[in-house]
C-alpha cells in the first residue's frame, strides 16, 4: 500500500529519492521519509503528512549521501506520526529499513528482541526488522544477516535495507508486496511501483514471492531466501513517462475518465479480425480442450474488479455458456471452495499484486483449476503464476480511484467471453464478426460518452449538497450500479448504495424522499421498460431522478420533471456493452461532486491504489 524508493548511482541522491516517492503518491500515504548514507553514517529526514513536509524539513537540514532509500507510509501499526514514518533504525543507528506489509508476529518477537537489550524507539512492526538484522549482523554481511532475519518472520511484507557496517549496497526483499528492480546505466533502482523509476530507466526486473535482491553500484544479483542464484528476465516497460503526468487536467482521476477511448481501443487492438470472425488471445497458455471441457468459471477480484467481475458472469454465460460464479478475494479462500479440475479461474486485478486476489488465485490452483489473469501490468506476479493472461492496455493510472482499468477491465472480459465461445463453438463466426464490429466502435461511442462532461458538472451543482444516493440498474447494469455509488462513495464521502432495481421495494423503497437522489442506469435493452417502472415508483416517493438512458429513445424523459429530475442520453451500442458506455457518466458524476466539495480527488482519505497486504 506504501511506497518505497532507493537509489545507487552517480545522481544527486535526495531529488531521485523524493521525486520518486512524488510520483508513487497516488498509492495513499500520511507521512514520508528519507535515509542516506554518507562518510558520516546514515542520516535520517522523516515528516507526517504530505511529501512538502518532508521537503521542508530537507531544506531547513539538509542532508546528502553517496546512496539512499525513501518511503511514503500508510499507518497500520502505530500512528501518523514523525516517529512512527520509515525509515527506521536499529539501535546502533548504524541499520535503516522500509518496509510494505505487516509483520504478523511482532509483538512476539519485539518482547524477545527487548529481553536481549534491544530499545524500540517506535510503535511500528517495522522497527522490529532493523533490529532483528542488528542482532544477525554479527555474523556476516548485511544480505545473509536479511536471510537469518526473514526465518523468525510471519507475515506479507517487502523490506530495503542499507548498513554503514557493509556499505554500496541495498538489499531488497519480497514476500507478497510488489518490488520491482530498475537497471539503469552504471545506476540502479528499487521501487515499489513502476513509475517510481520510470523518469530513469525502462529496464525492470520484478521480484517473486521469497526472492532478494542485492544491489550494488557494479550490478544486481538476485537470489532465494536461501542464497541460491535466482534467474531472472529483464522486462522493457512502454509507457511513456509523460503519460504519467495530468496533462493539462486538473486530476489524475479527469485526465483518465478522457482516456478511456484510448484504453479500449489498445486493449482491442490487434486481437480481433473483423474479415474472419476471430478473436485472438496471444498469452492465453491454456489447450484449447481444457475450455471446451470446462464444467464452471469462478471470477474472483476485489473492489472495482469485482464489479467487472460481476458483468463478466453475463458476457461469459451468455456467449459462451459456462456457469459463472463470481467472488471477492478477500473471502475466497476462507470457505475452503469446492474447485473441480475441470474448472476455470479468471482473476481480476489492475496491479497485478492485490494480496487478496493473488491468495485466492493459488488456492484454485491448488485445487487443480485452470487459471487466466485479467490485469494491466506486464509482469506482476498474477500474470506469472496463471496459466494465462489477458493483458489490458489501460497504461499507468495514478488516480487511487479506477476508471479507465475498470472500463478495460470490461473490454477484456468481452474478448474473453468471445474467444471461449469460439473454442467452444457456441457462437458461429458470424455472430462473433457482428460482436466484433460493435467493439471496434466501441472507442468512438466512448469519446462520445466522456462529451457529458459539461451537462454532468451541472448535475454535481444540483445535488453536492446531498448526503445520501441510490443507484439503481438491472441485468448486466446492475453491477454498473455497484460501480457508480462506490466511486460516489471513494471520492466525494457521500453515503450510497447500489441496488438491482427490482429489488428497491425489497427494502431501499424505505429510504426514498425528497432529498435522496435516484440515479437509474436504463439502457434500451429488454428490461428498459421495467427501468421506467422503477423510475415512476422513486418519484411517487418524492425522490429526484438522475436517468442514464440511451439517445434516441423519449420513453424515460416522458416520466420525467425537469425541475427536479435529469435525463442524460449515452450513444446506442449492443446490449453487452452497454456497461461500458454507462459507466462514463457515473464516473464524470462522482467526480465533479468531488471537485465541488473540495475533496482529494486523486488520493481520497483512507485508500491506497493498490492493496498489496490483508
Amino acid at each position: 500500500m506504501c511506497g518505497i524508493i532507493g537509489y545507487i548511482g552517480s545522481k544527486p541522491v535526495v531529488p531521485v529519492l523524493i521525486e520518486g516517492l512524488r510520483r508513487m503518491e497516488y498509492r495513499g500515504y500520511d507521512s514520508a521519509g528519507v535515509a542516506l548514507v554518507s562518510p558520516e553514517g546514515i542520516s535520517l529526514r522523516r515528516s507526517a503528512g504530505k511529501l512538502v513536509n518532508l521537503e521542508n524539513v530537507i531544506k531547513a537540514d539538509p542532508v546528502d549521501g553517496f546512496y539512499g532509500v525513501g518511503h511514503t507510509r500508510w499507518a497500520t501499526h502505530g500512528r501518523p506520526t514523525e516517529e512512527n514514518a520509515h525509515p527506521h533504525r536499529d539501535c546502533t543507528g548504524r541499520i535503516v529499513v522500509v518496509h510494505n506489509g505487516i509483520i504478523e508476529n511482532y509483538l512476539e518477537l519485539k518482547h524477545e528482541l527487548q529481553a536481549q537489550g534491544h530499545v524500540f524507539k517506535t510503535e511500528t512492526d517495522t522497527e522490529i526488522v532493523a533490529h532483528l538484522v542488528e542482532r544477525e549482523m554479527q555474523q556476516d554481511g548485511l544480505e545473509n544477516a536479511v536471510r537469518r532475519a526473514l526465518t523468525y518472520m510471519r507475515g506479507m511484507f517487502a523490506l530495503v535495507l542499507i548498513s554503514v557496517d557493509d556499505p554500496e549496497k541495498i538489499v531488497a526483499v519480497r514476500n507478497g508486496p510488489p518490488i520491482v528492480v530498475g537497471l539503469g546505466d552504471d545506476e540502479f533502482f528499487v521501487a515499489s511501483d513502476i513509475p517510481a523509476i520510470l523518469a530513469h530507466t525502462r529496464d525492470v526486473v520484478f521480484l517473486g514471492d521469497e526472492e532478494m535482491a542485492i544491489i550494488t553500484r557494479t550490478g544486481v544479483a538476485f537470489t532465494d531466501y536461501e542464497g541460491r542464484a535466482v534467474s531472472k528476465t529483464t522486462q522493457r516497460v512502454l509507457w511513456d513517462p509523460i503519460a504519467a503526468e495530468k496533462g493539462g487536467h486538473k486530476h489524475f482521476m479527469l485526465k483518465e475518465i478522457y482516456e478511456q477511448p484510448t484504453a479500449a481501443r489498445d486493449t482491442i487492438l490487434g486481437r480481433v479480425s473483423l474479415d474472419r470472425g476471430e478473436i485472438f488471445l496471444d498469452d492465453m497458455r491454456i489447450p484449447e480442450e481444457t475450455f471446451r471441457a470446462l464444467d464452471k468459471i469462478t471470477i474472483i477480484a476485489c473492489g472495482t474488479s469485482w464489479h467487472a467481475g460481476l458483468v463478466g458472469k453475463y458476457l461469459l454465460e451468455q456467449l459462451a455458456h459456462v456457469p459463472v460464479e463470481v467472488d471477492y478475494g478477500s473471502e475466497y479462500r476462507y470457505r475452503n471452495p469446492i474447485v473441480g479440475k475441470r474448472e476455470l479461474t479468471v482473476v481480476i486485478t489492475q496491479s497485478g499484486e492485490t494480496a487478496d486476489t493473488l491468495a485466492a488465485l493459488r488456492e484454485a490452483r491448488r485445487k487443480g483449476a485452470s487459471s487466466i489473469a485479467i490485469c494491466n501490468v506486464v509482469g506482476s506476479m498474477a500474470t506469472r503464476e496463471a496459466d494465462g493472461t489477458v493483458y489490458t492496455h489501460a497504461g499507468p493510472e495514478i488516480g487511487v480511484a479506477s476508471t479507465k482499468a475498470f472500463t478495460s477491465q470490461l473490454v477484456a472480459l468481452q474478448l474473453l467471453a468471445l474467444y471461449l465461445a469460439q473454442v467452444r463453438q457456441t457462437l458461429s463466426p458470424e455472430a462473433i464478426r457482428e460482436h466484433v464490429e460493435a467493439l471496434l466502435l466501441l472507442p468512438q461511442l466512448i469519446e462520445q460518452a466522456v462529451r457529458a462532461s459539461g451537462a454532468m458538472e451541472k448535475v454535481a451543482e444540483r445535488f453536492h449538497s446531498r448526503t445520501d444516493f441510490l443507484f439503481l440498474g438491472r441485468g448486466i447494469n446492475y453491477p454498473i450500479a455497484l460501480e457508480g455509488a462506490l466511486k460516489l462513495k471513494e471520492i466525494s464521502y457521500i453515503h450510497a448504495e447500489g441496488y438491482p432495481a427490482g429489488e428497491m421495494k425489497h427494502g431501499p423503497i424505505a429510504l426514498i424522499d425528497e432529498r435522496m437522489p435516484v440515479v437509474a442506469i436504463a439502457p434500451q435493452d429488454h428490461v428498459f421498460e421495467k427501468m421506467v417502472g422503477n423510475v415512476q415508483e422513486a418519484k411517487a416517493r418524492g425522490g429526484s431522478v438522475i436517468a442514464i438512458t440511451t439517445e434516441g429513445d423519449p420513453r424515460m424523459s416522458a416520466v420525467l420533471d425537469p425541475q427536479h429530475d435529469v435525463a442524460l442520453a449515452m450513444p446506442a451500442t449492443t446490449a453487452l456493452l452497454t456497461p461500458i458506455i454507462m459507466t462514463i457518466p457515473l464516473q464524470l458524476l462522482a467526480y465533479y461532486i468531488a471537485v465541488r466539495r473540495g475533496c482529494d480527488v486523486d488520493q481520497p482519505r483512507n485508500l491506497a491504489k493498490s492493496v498489496t497486504v490483508e
